[in-house]
């Protein structure tokens, strides 16, 4: 009997002794990296042998135990992972559970649009520009996001984004409006609000301060202008909104293109365009919330980034010969 006991011993501790390697040690060497996504609702088990399949591992079975005995089989997180032939199948169980996964990291600028921003999407391997700005449009996704308008451009807030690889265009898009209203709620709560605009106008205004002026000193000159003319019933005459609402733009503004009829052409429609012509920035919006106190009417570009700024059509006139070469 104790021959039989001493051979179960002997099995039992050969037993622990491989699976412990198995836990401990790395079941492929070299530095070759793989790509694997784990589905949401995906089961320990599919994963387990997902990551033989990979050749990750070698052993599915003893995987999911390595997962039950450190009681982590049911907090695996979804996502695409990078991992290298070499970890340990610890490390790859830790990696799954802390979801760290393969991640890109995208700058949004002040200003752009969403067309813009699904193009640097689409250039970063985020997905394609069409599917997102499909989404962008899309009015259960508004209706979720709590934004009553037509489309989200102006609420994907300009930031640096580290994105997971395989994210899908409405968590991006749900990212970069939860990161807007992170911003613009408490800037409202702690600007003293001089405009007598409402918040969807302000966001409208905002856009348009952006695309005006990188100027940070400028932003508060510039939307004192527009809230100025807008008293006194003046049309905005923002090149950028007629830019906006051009199909083909080439690049060169032409004066046909002033007098051409769209929604946007704030040189032919009165008050502001009907939606943002972008995604501002946190001074563009507190610049919108609060203009300068100031009594200019117009201002053109001295084309070296900053405008200068008149009160009078005939100062104003006189700084564009000065300034501005005649549209073509």
């Amino acid at each position: 009997m104790s021959f039989i006991r001493n051979g179960i011993f002997l099995l039992i501790l050969a037993g622990a002794t491989h699976i412990g390697i198995f836990f401990l040690n790395p079941d492929f060497s070299g530095t070759v990296q793989k790509e694997v996504r784990i589905l949401e609702g995906a089961s320990f088990k599919s994963v387990a042998e997902l990551l033989t399949e990979r050749q990750l591992i070698t052993n599915s079975i003893y995987f999911r135990l390595l997962g039950q005995w450190h009681g982590k089989d049911q907090k695996i997180k979804p996502g695409l992972y990078t991992f290298h032939a070499a970890m340990r199948p610890i490390d790859i169980l830790d990696l799954l559970v802390l979801g760290k996964i393969s991640q890109k990291e995208i700058t949004i600028r002040e200003g752009q649009s969403s067309r813009e921003i699904a193009k640097i999407l689409y250039q970063a391997g985020l997905g394609y520009e069409e599917d997102f700005l499909i989404a962008t449009r899309d009015p259960i996704l508004l209706h979720e996001l709590g934004i009553g308008a037509e489309s989200l451009e102006g609420y994907l807030f300009p930031d640096t984004y580290f994105i997971a690889e395989g994210a899908s265009s409405e968590d991006i898009i749900k990212q970069m409006v939860n990161r807007f209203k992170s911003r613009f709620n408490p800037l409202l709560e702690k600007t003293e609000v001089l405009s007598e605009l409402s918040q969807r106008e302000i966001v409208i205004l905002a856009s348009m301060i952006d695309k005006e002026t990188s100027e940070s000193s400028e932003r508060p000159i510039i939307s004192a202008v527009f809230h100025n003319r807008l008293r006194q019933g003046m049309r905005l005459q923002s090149d950028p909104t007629v830019i906006f609402g051009l199909p083909d733009f080439n690049g060169n503004l032409t004066r046909k293109d002033l007098v051409t009829p769209s929604s946007y052409n704030t040189y032919l429609i009165p008050g502001l365009p009907p939606g943002p012509i972008g995604n501002p920035g946190e001074a563009a919006l507190s610049a919108a919330m609060a203009p300068a106190d100031v009594e200019y009417l117009y201002f053109v570009s001295k084309n070296n980034g900053t405008h200068y700024f008149s009160k009078t059509l005939e100062e104003h006139n006189a700084a564009v010969n000065k300034y501005q070469r005649n549209l073509s």
